[in-house]
């Protein structure tokens, strides 16, 4: 005998008409959610494999290596009996004004023309072809509002842009390797032709030499191997010669090179992430849902498993538009992936990093974690929801008896007024849907940190760069130099390698400081070392701790013990006596490498030749204002999607309290109860649960983020000092009060509208 159709499929159009409101947030809210994140892993894809590519295409180097002056033919021979070939690769830095103020607005490396190694990608214009044109770095032209046919000012010589490049070497305009955050502001690469860079002279010359293996290293353990081999040939050999190196860095570890695509990698887990957590929240919101439509209709469901129909039949009947919902979202969020939102996450990308041209790729993989992983997610959350009703018998659901717990013993509330116990008693009654409520609050306001506190971490770590800085000017030197001048104070400086189990090797200087030093009025230890306080947080230290840290070409390991911890944000240093320094690194008494000065030291006090590197305020601010430029956007955006987020989940999470209390309230209105009087009731303990979870999500979120934030460090140099002042807590607490506010207002209409014969309703 061939079955009767199911008549609850009859109700599915009916259901999406009467919860309209409710299923479209939901999906509009899921198109978003995926459409952001498929642009995003589209885009990172095809930049990835752009990235990838570019190795080959552009023949980037294996590795370089800085000399002070030019090499000898020997020495390149020498060095090339390591199985390398040895390309020249000179640069210049010079200052450049860009908007003919006759003040400097940063710096540019400037390369000659590229034709062998490290070759430059045209995206816009043309390469040079006379003596007075340049082409520059598209993120550094973008920054400084530049255009094809601007002219800059380089060293004194104007020149006229004429194209928009990416120097394939240079994905990250990072001006030292070992900074903790690149600058394409104030720092960019060019191009010019050969009789041009040439003009700019020797002062201000780098001796580059890019080295490309004759054979590829297979792996990176293989690789680093073979460039330690080239770094010993070449101290030996430059040492013999009388050449110092001042830079040695094989490809592996040149994070201009690497760090665009580590951060397209670091991306996608973090985004899949966010997607499944966010489909997860709104599969709970679908169990929620479902649950109390089968609660509201047990008796009908009852009915039709005593009539034969299967457990198997109702649950796909209840899991449809669930399933329906989140499929079309995907299809569509899919959609816009690959049109709007990628291009959001292209422009995104494109304004921090300089990428070779930019070409949409299919997305497989994409695809599957944007629309098979969340039907799966929603699926397995519905069923674990249902699972337990689905088991009862026809004859419990009759008697809308769904509860498998046994009756606890009600709660005694003593003597509180009316009120309070009656709005006690609907949190009681609810307690689960106000679990599910302050989980939604706690995610929600997790991203709303997110967005309110970066930011704010940016600007303080910049303003405190300045507050804390030991003097206005900063000299590190090729050697000693004497001077004659008041303000100037001699140190030591060095940088080694920290080793530390969870975070990756990052450079930290080492400072010898004068016992009377007029800059750091902090007393240096008799023994051991003291360290800023942004280090003792970073790698969790205490005094009496040993710290180990390694020489990065010869490979020599140090060790030191905390003696004392000083308050310095923004640094990661370790520092003691001129004396212990000389002692500990094998130098001279007297030794010093280095000047503090409150006033800028000329060319005639200091020659410019003597200055490895001049510290500045430009320098300083550098990860701040780098961080804001490439992120402050994603920022802003976190923020209106953690709002509109809290927006759905408080509206539909308080709208499936309302509804499942409906009888209740068409009840206490039969008793005269007016619409605000039920809506003081009602709506008031709800206010009760968010208060509660907002203050709740605000505290566990604080140590949650604690723990983000040293995950998120790992693999960036620094450290960001995590400090939330009382003002913008209060301010996430009342942006999310008013939130609710909003939607309680919205649920009032609704109260208004739920009649009293609503009481009279499956009464028993």
């Amino acid at each position: 005998m061939k079955k009767t159709k199911n008549p609850l499929r009859k109700r599915l159009f009916r259901e999406l008409k009467a919860d309209f409101g409710k299923y479209i947030a939901l999906f509009l809210f899921m198109v978003a959610t995926i459409g952001f994140v498929s642009g995003f892993l589209v885009a990172a894809g095809s930049m990835q494999k752009t990235f990838d590519e570019s190795f080959d295409k552009y023949n980037i180097e294996d590795g370089h290596f800085v000399l002070k002056e030019e090499a000898s033919d020997s020495l390149i021979e020498e060095i090339e009996k390591k199985q390398i070939e040895i390309y020249s690769d000179y640069y210049v830095e010079e200052d450049v004004d860009t908007n003919g103020d006759s003040t400097r607005d940063g710096t540019l490396r400037i390369f000659g023309e590229r034709e062998e190694i490290n070759k430059v990608c045209v995206l816009s214009g043309e390469l040079p072809k006379t003596g007075d044109e340049i082409a520059l770095d598209r993120v550094y032209m973008s920054n400084n509002k530049l255009k094809v046919g601007d002219t800059v000012s380089v060293a004194g010589k104007k020149l006229e842009i004429c194209g928009i490049v990416a120097l394939s070497d240079y994905s990250a305009l990072f001006q030292d390797n070992s900074a903790m955050m690149f600058d394409a502001n104030l720092f960019g690469v060019g191009v010019v032709i050969n009789d041009t860079f040439e003009a700019f002279g020797e002062i201000h010359k780098s001796y580059s030499y890019g080295w490309k293996y004759d054979t590829e290293p297979k792996t990176e353990k293989e690789e680093k191997k073979k460039s330690d081999k080239i770094g010993e040939k070449l101290v030996l050999t430059a040492m013999q010669e009388g050449n110092e190196i001042e830079e040695f860095l094989p490809n592996y570890a040149n994070r201009a090179i690497h760090f665009a695509g580590e951060d397209l990698g670091s991306d996608k887990p973090m985004m899949t992430v966010l997607l499944y957590v966010l489909i997860a929240i709104i599969g709970f919101v679908f169990a929620v849902t479902v649950n109390n439509t089968v609660e509201k209709e047990a008796t009908v469901i009852g009915t039709l498993r005593a009539s034969g129909y299967t457990k198997g039949e109702i649950f796909r009947h209840y899991i449809t538009i669930p399933l329906v919902i989140t499929f079309t979202a995907a299809i569509i969020g899919n959609i816009l992936g690959y049109t709007v939102f990628e291009d959001v996450a292209k422009i995104m990308y494109q304004g921090s990093f300089s990428f070779t041209t930019y070409v949409t790729n299919w997305n497989e993989e994409a695809f599957v974690l944007t629309t098979v992983v969340p039907m799966i997610i929603v699926f397995i959350v519905i069923a674990f929801a249902l699972g337990r009703k689905m088991s009862l018998s026809p004859l419990r659901f009759i008697r809308k008896d769904l509860d498998k717990k046994k009756k606890v013993k009600v709660i005694k509330l003593g003597k509180l007024p009316f009120l309070t116990r009656f709005r006690i008693r609907i949190i009681l009654q609810n307690f689960t849907g106000y679990i599910t409520l302050f989980i939604g609050i706690l995610f929600a306001a997790l991203l709303l940190m997110f967005g309110m506190i970066m930011p704010s971490l940016m600007e303080s770590y910049g303003e405190d760069a300045l507050k804390y800085k030991p003097c206005n000017y900063q000299y590190i030197l090729y050697g000693p130099y004497e001077i004659e001048n008041e303000q100037a104070e001699p140190y030591c400086v060095t940088n080694l390698k920290m080793q530390d189990d969870f975070y990756d090797e990052e450079e930290i200087s080492i400072y010898g400081l004068q016992e009377d030093s007029k800059y750091y009025k902090e007393q240096l230890p008799e023994n051991g070392v003291m360290v800023t306080s942004d280090m003792a947080e970073k790698y969790q230290l205490e005094e009496g701790d040993i710290i180990n840290l390694q020489e990065e070409y010869e490979g020599k390991l140090y060790a030191f013990r905390v003696e004392k911890i000083f308050d310095y944000p923004t640094n990661l240093g370790i520092y003691m006596s001129m004396e212990a320094f000389a002692e500990t690194f094998e130098f001279e008494d007297g030794y010093f490498n280095g000047y503090f000065s409150n006033e800028e030291l000329t060319d005639s006090v200091l020659p410019e030749e003597q200055i490895v590197t001049h510290i500045t305020d430009e320098e300083l601010t550098r990860v701040s204002r780098q961080m804001d430029d490439s992120m402050g956007e994603m920022f802003g955006m976190v923020q209106v999607f953690a709002i509109v987020l809290f927006i759905l989940l408080i509206y539909l999470l308080t709208k499936q309290i309302l509804e499942k209390n409906a009888q209740s309230i068409s009840m206490v209105k039969v008793l005269g109860y007016g619409n605000g009087e039920i809506a003081g009731l009602y709506i008031v303990a709800s206010i009760w649960g968010v208060i509660i979870s907002a203050i709740l999500s605000l505290v566990f979120n604080t140590i949650f983020f604690q723990f983000l934030l040293r995950i998120f460090m790992n693999g960036y140099g620094g450290w960001f000092r995590l400090v939330i002042s009382m003002e913008m807590y209060l301010q996430m607490f009342f942006l999310m009060l008013g939130t609710y506010l909003l939607v309680a207002f919205m649920q009032f209409l609704k109260i208004k509208k739920i009649p009293m014969s609503q009481a009279l309703k499956n009464v028993e």
